[in-house]
């Protein structure tokens, strides 16, 4: 059974942050909080984590990986961001967004659409999930935890740990969570598309 630590979602305890981001950079799968549900993450290097993910899921090549990431300078360095683009980045990060976009060669090959060779890449506001990432000191590959045959984010740790509790390393429990997933904006084209509206705001992208 996976381990279960309790972080303040406001106040996240740096010890036990400290000892999240240790699982890992040991190769482990946990489960944290996001600004919309909870979500699955790992190292971007650990190929076997990222199998274990796509098992959970049950995920194919032509799913968007999402990376997340601390600011705008770490998308700048996984992603190809034109100037208009950068605008919408800028106005609309933090948040509860997913950002597509086509993949510099930093990407490893394995985390991108298998055709149109692009990323995921989000900034999230979730104070724990920020806490991470400042530890990590590098972007986590991420996707939502929804489980086969839902539409939904996981949002009670409880639940997380009795369907999934053996097939992860860590779940962080950052309390009781939203269920809707990220607003999803494809920047791959002259204009933003909205390839999946959910719990962000749509109006600056019309």
């Amino acid at each position: 059974m996976s381990q279960l630590f309790h972080i303040h979602p406001e106040n996240p305890q740096p010890r036990l942050v400290s000892q999240a981001v240790d699982y890992l950079n040991k190769g482990g799968v946990i489960v944290y909080p996001t600004d919309s549900g909870y979500a699955l993450g790992c190292r971007l290097e650990e190929k076997n984590a990222l199998e274990r993910i796509c098992r959970i899921r049950q995920l194919d090549g032509n799913h968007n990986f999402t990376l997340m990431c601390r600011d705008l300078s770490e998308i700048s360095n996984y992603s190809q961001v034109d100037n208009s683009a950068f605008r919408l980045l800028k106005n609309n990060t933090p948040g509860s967004y997913t950002f597509i976009l086509k993949a510099t060669k930093v990407v490893p090959r394995r985390l991108m659409n298998d055709k149109r060779k692009t990323i995921g890449l989000r900034v999230p506001s979730n104070p724990i999930a920020l806490a991470l990432l400042e530890a990590l000191n590098e972007p986590m590959m991420s996707t939502s935890l929804i489980l086969p045959g839902n539409d939904f984010t996981e949002s009670d740790p409880e639940e997380i740990q009795h369907s999934i509790g053996k097939l992860v390393d860590l779940i962080i429990d950052g309390g009781t969570l939203g269920q809707q997933p990220t607003t999803v904006v494809d920047l791959t084209s002259d204009a933003p598309l909205i390839a999946r509206e959910g719990s962000g705001d749509i109006r600056p992208f019309l």
